[in-house]
């Protein structure tokens, strides 16, 4: 059995025991400590760290997300991690409020309930939850849908809410040569069996805050949004909402029906369709519809959006552009939320 090693984390005092074997923040997850995170995969920097004390090395990681000189002085990434003595470690990004409050990872066993086109390129894949029979997670969060016959995952976004006890729903791109997207053509079929494990992220709404929400979506970034919406809804939540999802043409946009009537039971909600392609098409009556890019309609209507909390998921380039428009619109760090996993993004 691997040796086991003392990390103490501060500014927030709180301990923990770590294997050898695990990575750091794995051994957060399986005590229930809920460390901020992104992609779980060394490529992104929301788990980035800095040790006081103590020996620990990382292994497989993106010199994007920490540099040699950083690593050089000390810094480091949680989820490649592991500790080789008892240790140290400054958080650099944490939510005091949530670190005893996450939700524990669970490997469920599921059953296919449903594969259904969404448009061209999205399926919604319906799953029920089996072994145990509920999936705990907070609406935003994500989890590890697991490769049949393979120990690969792809990562996906839930579009449900808690209250859906009987299913969970993912909304997936689908990607030419996608080793899971590619199974969404007729090798995934109702009664099959996916073992899914979750739940992960922070892109959850935060008990007590009040600032209006503006969510900025693309692509099967629907998901967690929708999720989101979903949850305002059945909590009546008071926060006014705008929601722009950036597509490229009208036979890109769905679930129209359900965010218009999911807005009638929010505050002060707008939703626009934002076409960076063609604005031609039938596109719901209710629905405004603007042409250009998303983070372009956004600009044109959120004067004050420094004044805001935003919620982004969508494809890479657009999440890029939306992180330096809210940069260059002062908008603070802690009021901007969005996961960075990226290996559902291209399901190579």
């Amino acid at each position: 059995m691997a040796d086991s090693h003392k990390i103490t984390f501060e500014p927030v005092n709180l301990e923990m025991e770590v294997n050898e074997d695990e990575n750091i923040l794995d051994a957060a997850f399986r005590q229930g400590i809920h460390l901020m995170h992104g992609c779980r995969e060394g490529r992104c920097s929301a788990c980035k760290s800095y040790v006081l004390d103590g020996e620990i090395q990382m292994e497989n990681y993106s010199t994007f997300a920490c540099n040699d000189s950083e690593v050089d002085d000390g810094f480091v990434l949680l989820c490649r991690s592991h500790a080789f003595s008892d240790c140290t470690v400054e958080l650099l990004n944490f939510d005091e409020d949530e670190l005893l409050g996450g939700i524990p990872i669970q490997d469920v066993r599921t059953e296919v309930l449903a594969v259904e086109p969404m448009t061209r390129d999205i399926v919604s894949l319906r799953l029920k939850p089996v072994e145990p029979g509920k999936f705990d997670f907070k609406p935003g969060q994500y989890a590890d849908v697991h490769i049949p016959g393979t120990d690969e995952h792809r990562s996906f976004s839930m579009a449900t809410t808690q209250t859906s006890t009987d299913q969970v729903e993912f909304l997936i791109k689908k990607y030419p040569g996608g080793k899971f997207s590619a199974l969404l053509d007729g090798d995934v079929n109702v009664g099959d069996e996916i073992a899914i494990t979750g739940p992960y992220g922070s892109f959850t709404l935060k008990d007590g805050h009040v600032l209006p929400v503006v969510c900025i979506g693309g692509g099967a970034g629907m998901a967690p949004i929708l999720s989101l919406l979903r949850h305002m809804h059945e909590t009546e939540n008071t926060r006014p909402v705008r929601f722009y999802y950036g597509a490229r043409t009208a036979a890109d946009l769905f679930y129209l029906d359900e965010i218009l009537e999911l807005g009638k039971g929010l505050n002060d909600f707008r939703f626009i369709a934002c076409l960076s392609e063609s604005a031609e098409g039938t596109v719901h009556d209710m629905v405004t519809v603007e042409e250009g890019m998303v983070t372009d309609v956004v600009a044109r209507h959120e004067e004050a959006i420094a004044k805001t909390e935003v919620y982004l998921c969508g494809p890479p380039p657009m999440v890029d552009a939306a992180l330096v428009f809210l940069d260059a619109n002062s908008v603070p760090k802690d009021q901007v939320f969005y996961d960075s996993f990226t290996s559902p993004l291209f399901d190579q």
